[in-house]
């Protein structure tokens, strides 16, 4: 157990309602901003207890969202539950790889991780096809599974809720249009992040007044986010601006990581 002073639970509140407000904002992406602000914003000491405690807000966001697209018909079930049921194995293993690999090391991966995922999120943005209204297409189980592990993997490594890889993964593999894959992403979402959140837990890498206060922020700062992208008129800047975010956030660590003060 963690004792935290009470600044450090506000800067845990802000740091959430961030995160949440740009999940709202731009439908992805934030989630990757919670293990460095808890190690560098709130102040959690433990690379491997922000991993863990990150894992448990990804999973409960996730799950508070999916209730939402769910409502809204958006979710293909069969392509969501496919890729779900490879991933949670592949999160499993990763959660336990996560936490053999030293703080440092851990932090230095991290952020090469989200250069990667800057990238990704911009190449994603110029290769979306589909209309949002378009029928699921009934993919492979082989490929589903297959990529769905693959990615579990990464979430159980990192922490990470790993929309950046599912939804690019279940537009190809499940031929779903972005809206639908964004919204089917968040079935894997809460299940790698309820996998990975298990396994930290079980090792007691979990401050869990962080997680209730992360969770309770990020759910302010969604609705807000969400409010405030209904109210947009073009969009299209918000993914080019979160990648950049991300990409500083990544430089920085790597910068504290290589220099030997993370």
């Amino acid at each position: 157990m963690i004792a935290m002073q009470p600044l450090q639970l506000l800067l845990d509140v802000g740091s959430g309602s961030l995160v949440g407000f740009v999940l709202g904002l731009a439908g992805g992406g934030g989630s990757i901003l919670a293990v460095p602000l808890m190690i560098y914003a709130v102040g959690v000491p433990s690379p491997h207890v922000a991993v863990g405690t990150s894992a448990v807000a990804v999973a409960v966001n996730a799950a508070a969202g999916l209730f939402g697209q769910a409502r809204r018909g958006l979710v293909d079930w069969r392509s969501g539950g496919l890729f779900a049921a490879g991933g949670v194995l592949g999160a499993l293993i990763g959660a336990q790889t996560g936490k053999l690999i030293g703080g440092k090391r851990l932090m230095i991966l991290f952020a090469v991780l989200m250069l990667v995922v800057a990238a990704s999120m911009l190449l994603r943005r110029r290769g979306e096809t589909g209309e949002p209204g378009s029928p699921p297409s009934r993919g492979p189980a082989s490929r589903l599974l297959g990529v769905g592990a693959g990615t579990g993997l990464l979430s159980g490594i990192f922490g990470i809720g790993g929309g950046f890889l599912i939804v690019p993964g279940l537009m190809s593999t499940a031929h779903l249009p972005a809206q639908r894959a964004c919204a089917t992403s968040l079935v894997a979402v809460a299940a790698f992040g309820l996998t990975t959140a298990s396994s930290y837990a079980w090792s007691g890498m979990v401050s869990w007044w962080l997680a209730v206060l992360f969770v309770g922020g990020g759910t302010v700062g969604m609705m807000l986010g969400t409010r405030a992208a209904g109210r947009l008129a073009s969009g299209r800047h918000l993914v080019p601006t979160l990648a950049g975010m991300i990409c500083c956030v990544g430089i920085f660590i790597l910068y504290r990581g290589l220099a030997g003060s993370a």
